[in-house]
C-alpha cells in the first residue's frame, strides 16, 4: 500500500514536471547568457505556476488523509458513531476503511470491557450494601435497644448523657441507611424506577435543601432491568454533581416516553458547566450509557444551568 502511494505522488510530480519541460520545449522563449531580466522573470513564473500546482494536486490528493489525521487526534469511544466516509485514491480508502474497522472494534472492546467493569461495581455495591444491613445495622439497632434500656433505668445526670448517645447513634443508623439505598436503591427492584427516582429526589431534596421538581409520563413503558438501573444511576450521579458543583436553587427530574424511547432529563438552574473537560463522573455516565445503547448529552441551556439528558431505546423487561 505504502509503495502504491509512493507511486501516486511520483506521477503527480511527474504530470507537474512534464508540463513544465513541455512548455519550456514548445513555448517561444529562448535564455540568454547572461540571462536576461526578462528571461528571468518569466523562469522565475514559471517555477511558482509549477509549485502551485503540485501543491494544490498534492493537496487534492491527501486530503482525506487529512481529515483522517484529525478524527484521530479527536476520536473518544464514548462517543460511538465517528466514521470518516472512504474518500481519495484507493490506497487511501483502503486506509481509512482499515481505520474505521479498527475504531468499530475499539468500541466494540471499550464497550464490552466496560460492562463487564460496571456490573461487577454494582455486584460490589450489592455486597456492602448487603453487609452495611445485615451486620452494621443490625449491631447499632441493638446499640439502640441497649441505649434505651439503660437511659430507662439510669438515674438524671447519666441518663441525659445516655440519651444524647442514644440520638447520635440514631443518626449514624439513618445514616447507614441513607448509604444503603445509594449503594443498592432496593426500591428500585420492589417497585420500579418511578417510585426510586421519587424516593432519589425526595432524598435529595431533604439533605441539601434545593427544592427538586419531577414530571414523570404516567404511560412509561416496561423497561429491562439493566435500562432500569443506567436511568437511576444517571440521575444520582447528575443530582450529586448539582449538590457539589452548580450552586443551583431548584432541579428538575423529568421522565418522559417518545418514540419508542425512554428519556430521563435533568435540569439545574446554577451556574452551568464552567469546565470544558468533562470530570470522572461525566465519563462515567457515558459508559453507563452505552451498557443499554443510550445517548447522553450534557449542555448548559439558553437560560443558564446545566441539562444532562439521557435518551434510552424501550427494551422488554427480562423476565
Amino acid at each position: 500500500m505504502l509503495e502504491s502511494l509512493f507511486w501516486r505522488i511520483f506521477a503527480l510530480n511527474a504530470v507537474v514536471l512534464g508540463s513544465a519541460t513541455a512548455l519550456l520545449l514548445w513555448a517561444p522563449v529562448t535564455v540568454s547568457v547572461p540571462v536576461l531580466l526578462t528571461e528571468a522573470v518569466i523562469l522565475v513564473a514559471g517555477l511558482a505556476v509549477m509549485l502551485v500546482a503540485n501543491a494544490a494536486l498534492l493537496r487534492l490528493g491527501l486530503a482525506p488523509l487529512g481529515r483522517l489525521a484529525r478524527l484521530m487526534a479527536t476520536v473518544d469511544l464514548l462517543r460511538p458513531g465517528q466514521r470518516l466516509p472512504a474518500s481519495g485514491g484507493r490506497e487511501v480508502a483502503e486506509v481509512i476503511r482499515t481505520f474505521n474497522a479498527m475504531l468499530e472494534r475499539l468500541e466494540q472492546e471499550r464497550a464490552a470491557s466496560s460492562a463487564r467493569v460496571l456490573l461487577a461495581q454494582e455486584a460490589e455495591r450489592r455486597r456492602i450494601a448487603q453487609e452495611l444491613h445485615d451486620e452494621v445495622g443490625q449491631s447499632m439497632t441493638a446499640i439502640l435497644l441497649g441505649l434505651k434500656r439503660a437511659a430507662d433505668s439510669a438515674p438524671e445526670p447519666l441518663r441525659r448523657d445516655l440519651l444524647e448517645v442514644q440520638e447520635i447513634t440514631r443518626e449514624s443508623l439513618d445514616e447507614v441507611r441513607r448509604l444503603v439505598r445509594r449503594l443498592r436503591p432496593g426500591v428500585l427492584d420492589d417497585l420500579g424506577l418511578v417510585s426510586a427516582l421519587t424516593s432519589l429526589s425526595e432524598d435529595f431534596a431533604a439533605h441539601t435543601g434545593l427544592r427538586v421538581v419531577r414530571r414523570f409520563d404516567p404511560d412509561l413503558p416496561a423497561l429491562s432491568s439493566e435500562t432500569e438501573l443506567v436511568l437511576y444511576r444517571v440521575a444520582q450521579e447528575s443530582l450529586t454533581n448539582v449538590a457539589r458543583h452548580a450552586e443551583a436553587e431548584e432541579v428538575s427530574v423529568a421522565l418522559r416516553h417518545a418514540d419508542g424511547q425512554v428519556v430521563l432529563t435533568v435540569t439545574d438552574d446554577g451556574h452551568g458547566i464552567t469546565v470544558p473537560r468533562e470530570g470522572a463522573g461525566m465519563r462515567g455516565m457515558r459508559e453507563r450509557a452505552l451498557l443499554v445503547g443510550a445517548a447522553l448529552e450534557i449542555s448548559s441551556p439558553p437560560h443558564g444551568g446545566t441539562q444532562v439528558q439521557l435518551t434510552a431505546p424501550v427494551a422488554r423487561r427480562h423476565a
